[in-house]
């Protein structure tokens, strides 16, 4: 054999165990390149992760702030509904239930048989077409002293004397049962219906009588 032919057999020899190992080689890289396509995919996929949780928050903490502001309003409102109820009691109701006539009598201090309390009264009247039970309705003084009505029915067009003394009550006159006076010289007369709303008032005194209605 010359050494020409075994120079070419070995580098042959060569040539296959190179081409062996690259091929080798070749599924290990592709391999390492899956690897990192991989590993930048599931990067990406945490980075989309952190976002949709920040957007999450994001909307959790809008609707927080929402409800925040709906449970202001809610507060507000029902605040001004209560604001609206109590003004309410402090205005004068429309009503067909009203005082008219007031005599108070200063001359029965110390009469002991209290006929000139029963000469003091306060008239109150139905100005309207149809009875009114007058029950739970008051009548005060600007010293507090409270009458409060019985079950009595006040017909239509017509009216009851509310006397301060003693006696027995009537479709035309009630007793307060007091053994002493109760309007002043200077003072005012307030009704009041079943509910505390302030329908009719009476001033008399220095300046006159005033009245006021509804």
């Amino acid at each position: 054999m010359s050494a020409s032919l075994t120079t070419r057999r070995a580098l042959a020899a060569i040539l296959a165990a190179g081409a062996l190992i690259g091929a080798a080689a070749m599924p290990a890289a592709a391999d390492g390149r899956d690897h990192g396509r991989d590993n930048g995919r599931n990067h990406g996929r945490d980075h989309d992760h952190g976002r949709d949780n920040g957007r999450d928050h994001g909307r959790d903490n809008g609707r927080g702030r929402d409800h925040g502001r709906d449970n202001g309003r809610d507060n507000r409102r029902d605040d001004r509904r209560d604001d609206r109820r109590d003004h309410g009691r402090d205005h004068r109701m429309p009503s067909s239930i009203a005082i008219g006539e007031v005599r108070n009598d200063d001359g029965g201090r110390g009469d002991r048989f209290g006929r000139a309390l029963n000469r003091e009264w306060v008239e109150v009247k139905n100005t309207g077409r149809h009875a009114v039970n007058l029950r739970g309705y008051t009548l005060t003084d600007e010293q507090g002293n409270r009458y409060r009505f019985p079950d009595f029915r006040l017909d239509g067009r017509s009216s009851v004397k509310v006397h301060t003394g003693q006696g027995r009550d009537t479709r035309h006159d009630l007793y307060q049962d007091r053994r002493r006076q109760v309007w002043d010289d200077s003072d005012t007369a307030t009704l009041r219906d079943d509910r505390g709303n302030i329908i009719d008032t009476e001033s008399w005194g220095r300046r006159g009588h005033h009245h006021r209605n509804g």
